[in-house]
C-alpha cells in the first residue's frame, strides 16, 4: 500500500493531488487498486500520511506496509508512527456536497457575498448575517423549503457548514427568520446591483424589458398581512388568499425588478406604477416594453407613449372581426414553414403597426377546445330536449333553468348556437341549431391574434419573433413556481411574505446564471449505450443540480492501535460527466 501522486497544472502553477493504493494479485498478475482520493494535501494532512503503518489482518497478525510514494524514502525513528487497524477503517458524516458547493459557487459570480457583507455584517452575531443570507438563496436554488425545514432537515445533511465557515448548531429557524427582516430594506440596491453584474458577466443588456405577472397563495387566514386578498388565481386556488407579483426581465430572461401588489389587483391597473418604479429606480430612458393583451389598455399605452417608450403588445382577441377580410387574403409572410406565418396590417393616418398572426399548432389546438366542447354542449342540449319530449320534464321554469345551467357549463361555445323553448300543439319542445356565421368566423379566427406596436423598425416577421421573447418571462414564472417553488406562502406577516418573495428572486438569479454559464459551456454528453445517438444538447440548471447532487462530503476515520483516531474530511471523487461539468464552471478539478 502506498501513496501514489498525481500532478498536474492548473492557473500556471503545478499542483499535486494524492490518492491512497494498493498492490492486489489478479490473474493477468499483480495490479494496482485505488482505495480512496485525498485531494491535495496540506502539509499537517501529508506528515500524517508519510508514516510507516502497521496493519492488522483479521487474525490479529501484523505486516508492517508503506504508506509512501515511490520517490519518497520513509523516514528514520519517526516517533510518530501510527498503526491503522484496517477492520475498523470507517466512512462518517457523509453530506450533500456538490449542489450546494454550486450554489455557493453561483452566489460568488455575482458578488452577492461582498454585497450582503458589506450591508448586513456591520453589528456582530454569532453567525455573520451574510452567511444566512447565502444559506437562504442557495436552499431556494437546491431544495425550495421552510426555514424550519432549512433547520431540521436540509441544512444538517449538507457541507454548508463547511462551505460557509458556520459552527455547528449555530443555525437555526429564528435565525433564519431574523434574516429575512435584515434582508428587505435592500431590495432595491439588490437590483441594481445584479444588473451590473450580469452586465459584466454576460454583456446583457435591458432596452427590452419583459413584463408580466403571476401570483401565489397563502396556507392561513393571513388575518396579519392587508395585501393577501382573494382574486383571479392563477393557483386555480379561489378558497385561498393571495398575493400578486410583477415580473420584469430582459428578452434573455434575466431580471431587472419586480414588484408585489395586492391579491385583487387587476393585471390591467399595475402599469403605471411599475413605470413609475423604473423610472425612480433607473432613471427615464427610451425603453421598449412587451407584455400579453391581459395588460393592454389605451391607458396603459398611453402612459408608455407619454414617457417617450415603445411597445410591442398582444390585443384582445375581439380586435380580431375588424380584419376579418385581412384573414381571408392569401399575402402571408411565413416566418417558420408550414408552422407561422404573419402579415402586417396597414392602419391609415396611425403611428402604431398591427401585425396579424396565424400559427398551425395554436390552430389545431384551439380546433379541438371548441370540438371537445360543442360535442360536450350538443349532447347535454339533446338530454334536455329528450327529457322535455318524453315528458319526464313538464315545468317550463325548470326547463329554462336546466338550459341555463347547460349554456353556464359551455361559455366557450354557447354563442355558436341557437337555442329556444317553444310550445307546440304536442307541448313545450328544445329547439336549437348551429349557428353557421358564427360556426365560420370561430374556425377562421382559430390559431390567429394580433399584436399592436409603435416601434417604426422592423418587418412583420421581426417584430413577431421580438414579441416571442416574451416566453422567457414566462418561463422566469415557471421556474419560481416550479423549480424555486415561490408557492404556496406560509408566512402571515407582510414584511416576512415580501422578503419570501425577495428570496425567490435571488434564487432565480443564481438559476438564471447557471443557465447562461451552461449554454454558453459545451454539452455534457453522457456515455451513450450500444446503438444509441444522443443529441447534443446543454444541460438545464435543474440536470446540473442533479448531476452534481451526488457528490458527498465525508469523513474517513482512520483507528489506531494506541487509541487515536486520523480524521480525515474528503469529497467523493467525480464521475467523468461531473468531473467535466466541474472543470468548465470552476476549473477546480
Amino acid at each position: 500500500m502506498f501513496l501514489r501522486a498525481h500532478t498536474r497544472k492548473k492557473d500556471g502553477k503545478r499542483h499535486r493531488y494524492w490518492s491512497l493504493v494498493e498492490t492486489v494479485r489478479t490473474p493477468d498478475g499483480p495490479r494496482q487498486r485505488r482505495l480512496c482520493y485525498l485531494g491535495e494535501l496540506n502539509d499537517s494532512a501529508q506528515a500524517r500520511w508519510l508514516r510507516t503503518v502497521d496493519v492488522f489482518n483479521a487474525q490479529g497478525e501484523a505486516e508492517q506496509l508503506k504508506l509512501f510514494p515511490s520517490d519518497v524514502e520513509p523516514p528514520q525513528d519517526d516517533p510518530q508512527v501510527a498503526r491503522v487497524v484496517l477492520n475498523k477503517v470507517r466512512l462518517e458524516r457523509t453530506r450533500q456536497f456538490g449542489a450546494c458547493w454550486l450554489g455557493l459557487e453561483l452566489w460568488k459570480r455575482l458578488a452577492l457575498d461582498r454585497f450582503f457583507e458589506q450591508r448586513l455584517d456591520a453589528e456582530p452575531a454569532e453567525v455573520a448575517w451574510s452567511r444566512v443570507a447565502a444559506v437562504l438563496a442557495i436552499n431556494r436554488l437546491c431544495a425550495p423549503g421552510s426555514e424550519l425545514a432549512i433547520e431540521r432537515r436540509w441544512y444538517p445533511s449538507t457541507a454548508l457548514d463547511d462551505l460557509l465557515g458556520i459552527e455547528e448548531g449555530k443555525l437555526n429557524d429564528t435565525r433564519l427568520y431574523r434574516c429575512l427582516d435584515r434582508i428587505l430594506p435592500h431590495k432595491t440596491q439588490l437590483e441594481r446591483h445584479l444588473k451590473e453584474r450580469y452586465g459584466e458577466l454576460f454583456g446583457a443588456e435591458f432596452d427590452v424589458l419583459l413584463y408580466d405577472l403571476t401570483s401565489t397563495y397563502v396556507e392561513g387566514a393571513a388575518e396579519k398581512n392587508p395585501m393577501m386578498r382573494r382574486g383571479y388565481s392563477r393557483d386555480h386556488r379561489p378558497d385561498c388568499e393571495q398575493m400578486v407579483i410583477a415580473l420584469i426581465v430582459n428578452n434573455e430572461g434575466f431580471p431587472f425588478s419586480y414588484e408585489t401588489f395586492d391579491g385583487n389587483r387587476a393585471d390591467v391597473s399595475t402599469m403605471e406604477t411599475i413605470l413609475r418604479m423604473v423610472e425612480r429606480k433607473y432613471g427615464k430612458a427610451r425603453r421598449i416594453w412587451v407584455f400579453d393583451r391581459g395588460i393592454v389598455s389605451e391607458a396603459n399605452l398611453q402612459a408608455i407613449r407619454r414617457r417617450g417608450g415603445q411597445y410591442l403588445v398582444g390585443t384582445p382577441r375581439s380586435q380580431l372581426k375588424q380584419y376579418e377580410a385581412e384573414l381571408l387574403t392569401d399575402d402571408w409572410t411565413e416566418v417558420r414553414p408550414d408552422e407561422v406565418e404573419v402579415k402586417q396590417v396597414a392602419i391609415a393616418g396611425g403611428e402604431e403597426t398591427y401585425i396579424l398572426c396565424r400559427t398551425a399548432g395554436r390552430r389545431q389546438k384551439e380546433k379541438a377546445i371548441r370540438k371537445r366542447f360543442s360535442t360536450r354542449m350538443e349532447e347535454a342540449l339533446a338530454g334536455l330536449g329528450k327529457a322535455i319530449a318524453t315528458g319526464r320534464l313538464k315545468d317550463r321554469n325548470k326547463m329554462e333553468r336546466r338550459l341555463g345551467r347547460i349554456q353556464a357549463a359551455h361559455p366557450q361555445v354557447s354563442d355558436l348556437y341557437e337555442v329556444a323553448i317553444v310550445e307546440t300543439d304536442e307541448g313545450f319542445r328544445l329547439r336549437w341549431s348551429a349557428r353557421e356565421d358564427r360556426q365560420a368566423w370561430r374556425s377562421l379566427r382559430e390559431g390567429a391574434y394580433m399584436l399592436r406596436t409603435n416601434l417604426q423598425a422592423g418587418t412583420a416577421a421581426e417584430l413577431w419573433t421580438k414579441y416571442m421573447q416574451l416566453t422567457e418571462a414566462e418561463a422566469s414564472f415557471r421556474a419560481l413556481k416550479s423549480e424555486l417553488s415561490i408557492r404556496p406562502l406560509f408566512h402571515q406577516k407582510e414584511p416576512r411574505v415580501k422578503a419570501h418573495v425577495m428570496v425567490a428572486f435571488l434564487g432565480y438569479a443564481l438559476w438564471v446564471t447557471l443557465k447562461h454559464w451552461l449554454k454558453r459551456r459545451a454539452p455534457i454528453m453522457p456515455q451513450p449505450s450500444e446503438g444509441e445517438v444522443l443529441d447534443a444538447k446543454p444541460l438545464t440548471p435543474m440536470k446540473a443540480l442533479v448531476l452534481l447532487s451526488t457528490l458527498q462530503s465525508a469523513d474517513i476515520v482512520l483507528p489506531t492501535t494506541d487509541g487515536r483516531e486520523i480524521r480525515l474530511r474528503r469529497i467523493t471523487e467525480p464521475s467523468p460527466d461531473q468531473h467535466e461539468l466541474l472543470r468548465q464552471l470552476a476549473g477546480v478539478y
